[in-house]
């Protein structure tokens, strides 16, 4: 390797970490409009890690290249191994990975914690390909579903049991609308008719699987008003890519208006 070309190497290296990070931060990471900055912050902190590891490795690659090329008349020459180096990098590195490892479920335990008592609940459930959204009503209880009940042509896409009490102030909403209060911790109670589906809300930070069988449940608090996107993150059948829903956040004291607005 010339000189020329370990400069050029080099020069590359910092080229590509800097387009990278840019193009991750200004297109691919939407904006944060929850209360989980925290994933933000620790997305941040390993991508600075990583990424000057990976510079200073690679401009010592380039560097190593430049200062040990061959040259006419050179011979191998052979050392042996250092312990004390290897044990120290080694070490170094389990330290590093410990403290992600220790942030990470600190992270998750906070993410998966016990929501607060005032939480909104609501329940969602995919199918194939579609999100169904229900809120419990005045009685703040959900009523009975049986999958046997099921009847897309009478839009009973959930199953629900109109015979049961509870189920009479049930509000269920038209297919891939979910409107959240802005400001109030939200409990999404997340199920599925059909196959496994994973419920994504990008720009709330929120990402949980709906398996067939099970309820899961996961919690947030919207911060900003507006007009965001479902998606479905995991591989459902040919009309996964078609599985879209839409996010209304609207202040807190107008969201049984705008539920009302919505089913009209």
């Amino acid at each position: 390797m010339s000189k020329l070309q370990g400069l050029l190497f080099g020069l590359a290296t910092l080229v590509l970490v800097v387009v990278a990070t840019a193009a991750f931060t200004r297109t691919w990471q939407t904006p944060l409009v929850s209360d989980r900055a925290a994933i933000d912050h620790a997305m941040w902190v390993s991508l600075v890690v990583t990424g000057v590891v990976f510079i200073i490795t690679n401009l010592l690659l380039a560097w190593f290249g430049y200062r040990y090329q061959d040259q006419p008349g050179a011979t191998a020459a052979y050392w042996h191994d250092n312990s004390r180096l290897e044990w120290t990098w080694t070490l170094v590195t389990a330290a590093i990975m410990s403290i992600f490892a220790v942030n990470a479920l600190k992270l998750w335990a906070e993410v998966n914690g016990k929501p607060p008592a005032d939480a909104i609940v609501i329940e969602v459930t995919g199918q194939q390909f579609a999100w169904n959204v229900r809120y419990p009503g005045k009685d703040n209880l959900f009523g009975r579903t049986d999958a046997k009940l099921v009847d897309a042509g009478g839009l009973n896409f959930i199953g629900l049991d109109k015979s049961d009490p509870a189920a009479a102030d049930d509000i269920v909403m038209p297919q891939n609308q979910l409107i959240l209060p802005e400001g109030r911790p939200v409990r999404v109670r997340l199920r599925s008719l059909d196959v496994i589906h994973s419920f994504f809300l990008p720009n709330f930070r929120v990402k949980q699987d709906a398996m067939p069988g099970m309820t899961s449940e996961i919690w947030f608090v919207p911060k900003q008003s507006g007009d965001f996107e479902i998606a479905c993150a995991e591989h459902c059948g040919l009309g996964h890519y078609r599985m879209r829903g839409a996010v209304h956040v609207v202040p807190a004291a107008t969201l049984d208006a705008a539920i009302q607005k919505a089913l009209e």
